[in-house]
């Protein structure tokens, strides 16, 4: 009998987009890259887009084995009560709620979770934690964000301790694309940092697989953070049937 493969809902986008003769249409959407990263290390992914309705974080997270909130636009800075930067000039409320819903029931029924680059900065502000709303201004340089369509490099010591030294090399160069960064994250233990001291991994204490990350793993030859991610949805599958 084949081993049934674990489901990983991966958050979305919601934003104009243009494919063949459509343009600037509202779509849900998001890199491929995510999704083939799950499917290559066993799972099988199911994107999730914003949602509004109340209890829908409840409703979808009973049918997936692990959560994934991929990277992209800046949070709201009023989530975590500042005021917005002059840098920060765009974020989506629509998705802030709605992966922040997500979170919080993760968080309450212990659902494996990885975040990536925005989703490191999620789950730190879901905690009540803060962000560096422009990281230029405090290394004093912009090689975190890379270019328009393309990823700037960072080096990455990992702590010897812990779920992510166990999945990554101590010492990585990573792609990266952001400039911002989780500065206060209660309930998390840093467990990486860069060469300017920027954390670039964070994983929550105990037994629970909870990690994330500010680099892209998804789009480099680096398969360790999903292969846990899986391995944990997995389990979880197998204990509920």
């Amino acid at each position: 009998m084949t081993e049934q493969r674990p489901v990983v809902g991966l958050t979305t986008y919601r934003q104009e987009a243009s494919w063949g003769t459509w343009r600037q249409v509202e779509a849900d959407l998001l890199p491929s890259d995510y999704a083939r990263s799950i499917e290559r290390a066993g799972g099988v992914p199911m994107l999730l887009p914003p949602v509004a309705a109340p209890g829908a974080a409840g409703d979808v997270l009973a049918r997936v084995d692990g959560l994934l909130i991929a990277g992209g636009a800046d949070v709201n800075p009023a989530r975590y009560g500042q005021e917005p930067d002059p840098s920060v000039v765009r974020w989506y409320d629509d998705r802030d709620a709605w992966e922040l819903a997500l979170l919080a029931e993760a968080e309450r029924i212990r659902l494996p979770l990885l975040g990536i680059c925005r989703g490191m900065q999620l789950m730190a502000v879901a905690a009540g934690g803060t962000l560096v709303q422009h990281l230029p201004d405090v290394v004093g340089h912009d090689q975190h964000g890379g270019g328009p369509t393309s990823y700037g490099s960072a080096s990455v010591r990992v702590d010897a301790e812990g779920r992510v030294a166990g999945l990554v090399a101590p010492e990585i160069a990573v792609p990266v694309h952001h400039h911002q960064a989780v500065a206060q994250h209660p309930g998390y233990r840093p467990v990486a940092h860069d060469a300017d001291g920027v954390l670039q991994a964070m994983e929550a204490e105990g037994d629970r697989f909870a990690v994330g990350v500010q680099w892209h793993p998804e789009t480099d030859d680096d398969p360790g953070l999903f292969d846990g991610l899986v391995a944990a949805a997995r389990e979880r599958a197998a204990a509920r049937r």
